[in-house]
This record gives structure tokens, sequence and C-alpha cells, in this order.
């Protein structure tokens, strides 16, 4: 695979692993789905956490073939999602300013927003690089 497919890092995905009892991991490859699973459970107890241990590797494979590469970078936007992101620095990295206020002066509108961004950032990113293209 070429680096142009290159979306995702392994790197990133293992440094969120280390919160993957909270699901950090399953969000950034776009699993929204396990992602809640692995928060509401601490990482199916801690077993799921370990087996995905393994699993990064193909579900970073996974994540280079779903999403499209260009002016966002994925991990950025998850790193600044993750540790900022009640405060809407990725809305402001990806150009939307507007709610990139909003979350800043609302705490990530009160939570719920920022968790919305856990489940659909991928897909927000990707349409963006579309749309750049």
């Amino acid at each position: 695979m070429n680096a142009q497919n290159d979306t995702h890092s392994k790197t990133i995905g293992y440094i969120l692993w280390l919160f993957g009892f909270f699901g950090a991991h399953r969000f950034y490859y776009g699993k929204p789905i396990t992602g809640v699973i692995w928060l509401l459970t601490l990482g199916l107890l801690g077993i799921g956490w370990l087996v995905d241990l393994f699993l990064i590797p193909s579900m970073d494979r996974q994540a280079d073939f779903r999403y499209t590469s260009g002016r966002v970078d994925y991990s950025i936007a998850w790193i600044l999602q993750t540790f900022l992101g009640p405060l809407g620095i990725h809305r402001f990295y990806m150009g939307k300013i507007l709610t990139g206020i909003l979350w800043l002066c609302t705490g990530g509108l009160f939570g719920i927003g920022w968790a919305y961004d856990f489940c659909t950032l991928n897909r927000q990113i990707d349409e963006l690089n579309r749309a750049s293209r």
C-alpha cells in the first residue's frame, strides 16, 4: 500500500490502546459500536483490551482501505479529539470554526457533542478529504 492511502497510524493506535479499556483505539479505527462496548465494559473486563493488542495491525489496514487521505490528518484530529475534545480544538483543525467556537464555549456542547465526535470523527474527516480532492 502506498503512503497516500495510509490514513491511520499503528503507533497512534497503540498509544490509544493504552487507554483501550475506554475504547479510544476502537473509535480511532472507525469502530464506534465496539468502542462504546469497550467504554461501558472496560474493554470487556480487560480481556478484549488484551486481545486488541494483536488486532491493531488488522484494524489499521482496514481503516487505511476504508478512509480517504487528504488535507485533514486522521491521527492529528484524533489526538486533538481524545485529549482536547471538549475545547473543540479538533474542529478548528478541520476548518469547522463555528462549531469549534461552540465547543470551546460549551465544553463540547456539554459533553454530548464530544461523545458524538468520538462516533463520527472518521466519517467527518473522510467527507472533508473527499470534498477537497
